[in-house]
């Protein structure tokens, strides 16, 4: 198995302190946000490599941040060879850039380089295995409902099938939202081109999500414990302080 870590945006929302440094390397305690991301994957013994996609402004910066790990998984960067906000990729298309450069043949985990949380992924990855060959993506249940139009919504039937998706709905039905991580089995993978090639909008992977839906079984995995999501200052300042 392998894991993604997304790590290429441009965090426009978090300037200045991300005008000329990544979001996952800014610190939590003592440690770079994507450090404690690292921790959750390297529980996984199935997983024996984890690819960091980054782009062409940061990824010196990624690589001296490589040079301080001391872990026995392979550790692979790639450069998404953008520059700028103006160029980016998105979510989606950093994911089908790093497809197309690796053509992976097996399952692929893929996570946000910005979301803390500290439950386990070892529950997910089984889950994940049981629902084979269908995508399964994390869902964590927030406190208030007017809070979950922040995110993609997401409804469940009992067997945690998703049934609707809703990428920053105003009026959202649920107080289940995706957290940004994802399990595609490697016979799903090939969706994710087809999304890029036909739809042409490879941001918000929520997008993708409801395109998905339409044309494959996509199950959700609800998650205990905490899950923060940085996205601006104000939310760096909560998990600083909480986290």
């Amino acid at each position: 198995m392998k894991a993604l870590i997304l790590a290429a945006g441009y965090a426009t929302r978090l300037y200045p302190l991300t005008m000329e440094y990544p979001k996952p390397l800014l610190k939590v305690g003592s440690r770079p946000i994507i450090n404690y991301i690292l921790d959750k994957l390297l529980e996984i013994e199935a997983l024996d490599e984890i690819i960091v996609v980054t782009n062409g402004r940061f990824i010196s910066k990624f690589r001296k941040w490589k040079r301080t790990l001391r872990v026995s998984r392979r550790i692979t960067l790639v450069d998404d060879l953008t520059k700028d906000y103006a160029d980016r990729r998105g979510a989606i298309g950093d994911i089908g850039f790093v497809l197309g450069k690796r053509r992976l043949k097996e399952g692929l985990l893929v996570v946000g380089g910005d979301n803390l949380f500290d439950a386990d992924l070892k529950s997910f990855i089984a889950f994940a295995r049981s629902k084979k060959p269908h995508p399964v993506i994390g869902v964590y249940k927030i406190t208030r409902l007017k809070d979950a139009g922040k995110y993609g919504v997401v409804n469940m039937d009992v067997g945690r099938r998703i049934r609707d998706f809703k990428e920053k709905p105003k009026h959202p039905a649920s107080r289940l939202v995706a957290m940004c991580l994802y399990y595609f089995p490697a016979a799903s993978l090939k969706l994710i081109r087809d999304y890029i090639h036909r739809a042409r909008k490879s941001d918000a992977t929520g997008f993708y999500i409801s395109w998905l839906l339409k044309r494959a079984k996509v199950y959700g995995f609800v998650f205990g414990g905490r899950w923060l999501d940085i996205g601006d200052k104000k939310s760096y300042n909560i998990v600083k302080n909480k986290f």
